[in-house]
């Protein structure tokens, strides 16, 4: 019996396939402007223009990112989102006020006096640095089963700093990418540091979730499973190394292989991912619900998957047509 051709098995699992690669694209295409903004007080008034250029035309379509994710949670899998959404309310009051304060602040500066200007950077870099630790202190309450114990909390507060360094890190790979000479040359040195946090971030959550249940802890280090695992590890070291390795070279001459950084630590992001992915599934809860506890009725997700056909290729398409349309350097930034 296939039963795969379930519609009571398939679906949820096509729907948590698609909550899971938009919270994906999501951590790396947002994640990388709120590092740009992270890295406000690390650079002068006129580079801090030429960051936000480099980030301007794409900031919007990069949010859109959250909006399905969270969307398909609510309408794919209504138990968890009232699960999750309870146990982690303040993170999420908090990150929401800090990326309508980012959206303010991106706004307001552009037309600000000349004297009210710093102000508005200040609180764009607020906005960042509140969303992106309200956003870490999230992913380590989940790892940790969203239950509040002082160690869980104390291991949540350390991610929140891990992927705020982590997010610093591919937004100073970003702007190797969109700018040149001295700015370039600044986040290379950005980049040299954040890497360090990102590569602890990336441990300690490996480290620690196999420890969160015996379930999790079986599915790694059984054998053959470790055998077939191998590879994700292995892999996330050798784009360490050559991540590094290309740093210490950076810039080339000519400009050259310059989006290479952001595209490495992108396929991180990615080998990260996997591994949780790997070690929560089928779980949407962690050791609470399953995705086919969770999922809503068949029917609801078969006529909610006919619009997600609709709405996902188009964001897809937003999203390549802005990032096609705005390739090349980020140009001086000008509002005339």
């Amino acid at each position: 019996m296939n039963t795969f051709g379930d519609p009571v098995i398939w679906l949820p699992f096509v729907f948590a396939m698609l909550m899971g690669v938009s919270i994906l694209i999501y951590v790396v295409l947002d994640g990388f402007d709120l590092g740009v903004g992270v890295l406000f007080p690390f650079a002068d008034d006129d580079e801090k223009d030429r960051m936000i250029a480099s980030i301007g035309p794409f900031w919007d379509a990069n949010e859109t990112w959250l909006v399905l994710a969270v969307g398909l949670l609510l309408v794919a899998f209504p138990a968890a989102h009232g699960e999750i959404l309870t146990a982690l309310y303040l993170p999420v009051a908090i990150m929401l006020i800090g990326l309508i304060l980012r959206g303010v602040a991106f706004e307001f500066r552009a037309k600000a006096p000349a004297p009210h200007k710093a102000t508005w950077n200040n609180l764009f870099f607020t906005g960042s640095l509140m969303t992106s630790l309200s956003q870490g202190f999230m992913l380590g309450m989940y790892v940790m089963g969203l239950d509040y114990t002082w160690a869980h909390f104390a291991f949540a507060c350390l991610t929140a700093v891990f992927l705020t360094v982590g997010y610093s890190f591919i937004g100073a790979t970003w702007i190797i990418h969109k700018t040149d000479e001295h700015l370039q040359r600044k986040a290379v040195d950005w980049a040299k540091g954040g890497i360090w946090g990102l590569v602890l971030g990336i441990g300690a959550i490996s480290l620690a979730t196999p420890f969160v249940s015996p379930r999790i802890f079986d599915k790694w280090f059984s054998f053959p499973e470790m055998l077939y695992l191998a590879p994700l590890p292995i892999v996330s070291g050798l784009l360490v190394i050559s991540l590094w390795t290309m740093l210490r070279r950076m810039p080339l001459p000519d400009d050259r292989m310059s989006w290479a950084p952001f595209a490495v630590a992108t396929a991180l992001w990615v080998m990260a991912f996997l591994g949780m992915a790997y070690s929560f599934y089928p779980y949407v809860v962690p050791e609470r619900l399953t995705i086919y506890d969770a999922a809503s009725a068949p029917e609801s997700l078969f006529i909610i998957l006919i619009g997600t056909c609709i709405v996902l290729p188009t964001i897809m398409g937003y999203t390549v047509l802005a990032y096609t349309i705005f390739r090349g350097k980020a140009t001086e930034l000008r509002y005339d």
